[in-house]
């Protein structure tokens, strides 16, 4: 027999506008979307149904698996934590990022990446995880054992998106010297001494990799049909580098220069949730909310918060120079899913995914009520 569920008088977001009524979810799928009243159900009580979010960009798994330095958790107990986390922000489709090549933090090494993928992947067989997992490989180009790393991700079909980055001090997110120096002297506390050693050799590896690097991640992500996505681009011509590369993404474009000129190419545009939220980029970079302004804006990921997700689209609706709800959504929702090809998720439609989040709006923060994932409530 087919599994049914009515939700009842909701306020339902569409991808195009907003209808009271209620929805018939069957077999894990919208059946029906009907106005007005309907008798039988679960009473939503005018509250509203908006499609699961889709993150394509969340590198927050870390800190449960390493919450001190040195300290390293149960890896099974991490990724239920991180899943947990992201099911009750509203998001019911995440891409876990992965850092393939090392950066500042040397404690980190490619075997702790395949380590947390592997928990991923059995929490997702065996069901014990919310939301729908998949991996997101950030590629930091600049480092000599990016390639190798990348290996360890030879053979797994998980991994549906590719972004090439390189924050090596001088380059595209830290053009300004003295913005790279406040990051990560903090981050790192290094004295002024190892600061300068450390800036020298990552000025040194990116000027000796990260060319050979971005064409290898290029050739293999198009060899595999994965999605590639640019990090931090700057200039018209870095957005040039980008589409020889065949990327479809620009992740945290950082100037405006080089957002339109990924615009113009066609490209979808994603900015960080959390940019929203605090008014700006917290490295001194273009505003996301002068992006949407300018109509230059596709996706938003909560990047190192997940809440911000849903906080800044509900946030986005509201106040002064407000978008409507159905707009702010997409952002979250449809656009992600198109970009990355997943046409069965993305918005409430006749035959897609129940993916669903029940959300009682409250002031500026709104309160995730309920998520069902293809029908079946998991928070």
């Amino acid at each position: 027999m087919a599994s049914e569920t009515v939700l009842k008088n909701a306020r339902i977001v569409l991808a195009d506008e907003i209808v009271s009524g209620s929805l018939l979810i069957r077999d894990g799928r919208i059946a029906a979307i009907d106005q007005g009243y309907a008798n039988g159900g679960e009473d939503m009580d005018g509250e509203f149904i908006i499609p699961g979010l889709i993150e394509l960009h969340t590198d927050q798994l870390e800190s449960h698996y390493a919450p001190r330095p040195k300290v390293r958790w149960n890896v099974d107990a991490a990724v239920q934590a991180h899943d947990a986390q992201v099911a009750a922000s509203g998001i019911t489709t995440v891409l876990d990022a992965m850092r393939v090549g090392t950066d500042y933090d040397r404690d980190f090494i490619g075997k702790d990446m395949r380590l947390l993928a592997d928990a991923i992947e059995s929490g997702v067989e065996e069901n014990r995880l919310r939301a729908d997992h998949f991996l997101h490989l950030r590629c930091e180009v600049s480092s000599a054992d990016c390639l190798e790393t990348l290996e360890l991700f030879a053979n797994d079909d998980k991994v549906k998106l590719i972004s090439l980055m390189d924050h090596a001090p001088g380059q595209r997110q830290f053009v300004d010297l003295g913005t790279y120096r406040t990051y990560y002297m903090r981050k790192m506390k290094l004295t002024d001494e190892e600061f300068r050693v450390h800036c020298e050799k990552r000025m040194e590896d990116s000027a000796k990799y990260s060319a050979r690097n971005r064409r290898a991640i290029a050739d293999i992500a198009a060899a595999r049909g994965i999605v590639l996505a640019s990090h931090d681009d700057a200039t018209s011509a870095h957005v040039d580098e980008s589409l020889d590369h065949g990327v479809r993404i620009a992740e945290f474009p950082t100037t405006m220069e080089a957002a339109v000129a990924s615009k113009d190419a066609g490209l979808s545009i994603l900015m960080g949730a959390p940019n929203i939220v605090r008014g700006g980029s917290h490295s001194g970079n273009i505003a996301a909310r002068d992006l949407i302004e300018n109509d230059s804006l596709d996706i938003l990921s909560s990047d190192y918060i997940p809440f911000s997700l849903i906080q800044s689209v509900f946030g986005l609706a509201s106040g002064e120079q407000a978008i409507e709800l159905p707009k702010a959504i997409r952002l979250v929702t449809k656009n992600p899913a198109d970009a990355m090809g997943m046409d069965d998720r993305g918005e409430i439609a006749i035959g897609k995914r129940a993916d669903l989040v029940r959300v009682h709006e409250k002031r500026t923060v709104p309160v995730v009520r309920t998520v069902w994932r293809e029908g079946a409530r998991v928070l």
